[in-house]
């Protein structure tokens, strides 16, 4: 939400309003009245400062983050493309079309179970095609 300078002084001089009653009540001398009120207003101009760089600030990072959003991947040639590490993409370019089809649905949460009817395999068979896919990825890429 924005800031809302209008609300907040508003708030503002009925805080002080009642403050300076108070002080009155007690004899305090109006000159030191009117420099709290002062400094007060320099402060309370201070936060206003504040709070609607924070507040445009916050919204220009919103928009940032809305532009920068990924993509969703939704399919093989998507997934592929998003690739930025070239032995990794000539690697996967190599690999069986369904197998890349399952890697993508774990990626999108789907467990074992589930992929299983959706790719036509057993899910043994989901199983070691990933294992194949885990050591050969390993190999190329000299992982542990």
């Amino acid at each position: 939400m924005a800031y809302n300078h209008g609300r907040e002084d508003r708030k503002w001089r009925i805080w002080k309003e009642t403050e300076e009653k108070i002080l009155r009540e007690c004899g305090v001398d109006e000159a030191v009245i009117e420099q709290i009120r002062t400094d007060d207003r320099a402060d309370f101009n201070s936060n206003r400062r504040f709070y609607r760089w924070a507040s445009d600030f916050g919204e220009y990072l919103e928009g940032m983050a809305d532009r920068e959003k990924q993509a969703e991947v939704k399919s093989v040639s998507d997934l592929l493309d998003e690739i930025e590490n070239e032995t990794l993409y000539l690697a996967l370019i190599k690999v069986d079309r369904r197998t890349l089809q399952i890697v993508l649905l774990k990626m999108q949460g789907y467990s074992t179970k589930e992929i299983a009817p959706l790719v036509g395999l057993t899910t043994g068979a989901i199983y070691a095609r990933l294992d194949h896919l885990r050591k050969k990825l390993r190999r190329i890429l000299r992982l542990p």
